[in-house]
């Protein structure tokens, strides 16, 4: 089983629609029996909120639903418990690099470094701002999942199923 998780600042815009664009891609592959996701944020702002309205209808336009996920903040046992930790941005990069154990540092990378449109970017934080930036978001974020699929499926060949 791969474990992924997607991590923001506040774990209700861009860690939940990284984790709903997941799930989809993990459910279109055929890996739900293979891989398993949540997401979190480095602050505590929003535990227990659902995602960003925004950010619900904009994912939701996309072919997924987020409208379950509840905000959480990342605890200490996440760093044993995923193989991939995959930040939105360098802020929260850093954040989790200076709290994780150094054994675990190789699981923490920005989402980004598996996308071919946009490697090695930030993903926005789209809070503050209108629409179009959670389009863009969900843009860079799909490109980047599908290059996690690819990933995991090529580290993992019994969890391909087509």
């Amino acid at each position: 089983m791969t474990k992924v998780l997607f991590v923001c600042m506040g774990n209700i815009c861009r860690s939940p629609m990284a984790e709903g664009m997941f799930r989809r891609a993990v459910r279109e592959a055929g890996l739900e029996q293979h891989v398993e996701t949540d997401s979190a944020g480095t602050h505590a702002y929003h535990v227990g909120d659902t995602p960003d309205m925004r950010a619900q209808e904009a994912v939701r336009r996309r072919g997924a639903d987020i409208s379950k996920l509840r905000g959480r903040k990342v605890a200490d046992s996440d760093f044993d418990a995923f193989d991939y930790i995959l930040v939105m941005d360098g802020d929260n990069y850093s954040k989790l690099i200076q709290r994780a154990p150094a054994h675990h540092h190789d699981k923490i990378r920005r989402l980004l470094s598996f996308s071919r449109k946009y490697p090695n970017l930030d993903v926005m934080d789209p809070y503050y701002g209108g629409p179009q930036g959670f389009e863009d978001n969900l843009d860079m974020i799909e490109d980047a999942v599908q290059g996690l699929i690819k990933e995991i499926t090529a580290a993992e060949p019994k969890a391909q199923t087509r």
